[in-house]
Order: structure tokens, then sequence, then C-alpha cells
């Protein structure tokens, strides 16, 4: 393992992207996209200016090497998860709250999509980053399931794509009451509690209970 008291300059070139991103995240949450400047990064991260350069094009490029380090995996994983899994429709639609639960109660996680609600106005690259990267993934695996769920006759007749909004909308509203409003912060952005309520009145909506409607 590298001291983490050797110079920057002098440890293994390939750790270096990941020191850039650890600069980056730090100070976009402390000081915001717009105000952070590439050379503020390479202040944080040890290296000059011009060596960040070598790893990265651009501002925007590094944050969405952030987006594919923390949250892309997790997209990729669910997406997996959506297209092979042979379990309850239920009960995966529980997991995958409970995993965006989990994740979102990282902070260093849950400063991306924040960064990306409060600039997205002035840098739509990094709405269109976060979308490419996550969003559109997401979503599809969420409506995957949703279908077959609907196909089996586990969930009414419903509409993935609009069902897929009242599934994560929500849990976007508790983050945004908690973070944004600061009302009702918990110490978790999304505690297990909110979670077990909001998938209570899910499941009960979605419900195929062979009366129709």
């Amino acid at each position: 393992m590298t001291d983490v008291s050797e110079p920057k300059w002098r440890r293994r070139a390939d750790e270096r992207p990941d020191e850039v991103l650890d600069a980056a995240l730090q100070l976009f949450v402390r000081n915001g996209f717009a105000a952070t400047k590439v050379e503020d990064i390479a202040r944080d991260a040890g290296l000059s200016k011009g060596a960040i350069y070598r790893y990265f094009s651009s501002k925007e490029d590094i944050f969405e090497s952030l987006v594919k380090r923390a949250l892309t995996p997790i997209a990729d994983h669910t997406s997996i998860v959506a297209r092979t899994s042979q379990a309850d429709p239920a009960m995966l639609l529980r997991g995958v709250l409970t995993m965006l639960s989990s994740r979102l109660s990282d902070p260093d996680t849950l400063a991306l999509p924040r960064l990306v609600l409060m600039e997205a106005g002035k840098f739509p690259a990094l709405a269109a980053a976060y979308r490419r990267q996550v969003v559109d993934k997401a979503l599809l695996a969420l409506e995957t399931i949703v279908q077959r769920g609907v196909d089996e006759g586990t969930f009414r007749p419903v509409n993935p794509h609009y069902a897929v909004r009242n599934i994560i909308g929500p849990v976007l509203a508790h983050v945004l009451i908690g973070e944004i409003f600061g009302i009702d912060k918990e110490p978790e952005p999304i505690p297990a509690a909110f979670i077990d309520s909001h998938f209570d009145i899910l499941i009960n909506g979605l419900a195929n209970t062979g009366q129709g409607g």
C-alpha cells in the first residue's frame, strides 16, 4: 500500500486520476461546480494544471468520471438484475429501493445528484452526463421489473413508464425536502423507516387483488 505521506508526484501514475476525483468532489461540494476551477482541483490533488489534462479533458469530464466511479456501477448492476433475476418482482423493487437508500446515505454519493439539481440550469452537460450514466439505465431497469410483474400477474395492469416515476418520485421528494429545504432532515438522507412506508404504499397500490381496475 502506498504511504499516504509520500509526495503525490512520486506516487504511481494510475493512482492520480482517483486523487483528482477525490479533490474535485470535495471542492464541488464545498464551493459548487461553477466556482471550482481546474487549477483549484490540481492544487488540492498535488498536481499541475497541465497534469490534470493528461487524465481529463475538462471539468465536465471530471464530473462525469465521478458519476462513473460512484453511481454507474449501481445502475449497471440494477440493469443486470432486472434482466436476469427470477425473483418476485415486488421483492426486486424492494431490493432496488433498499440499495438506493443505502447508497444515498453516503454523503459522497448523494453529493453528485445534489450537484446536478443545483447546477443543471447553468451546466446542462452535467444533467446530460448524469442521465446518460445513471438515470436512463435505472429507469429502464425499473420499467423491466414492473412490466414483468404485470406480465406475471403479480401487479395489476399499469403503464410501466409512468409507474416508475411514481416509484422514484417520492424518494426524490424525500431527499429534496430534507437536503434542500431542511424539513424533518434525518441523520440518514433516506432512513429505513421511510423506505418501509414507501414500499408499503407502493406495493399495495401495484398489487393485483383480482378485483379488476
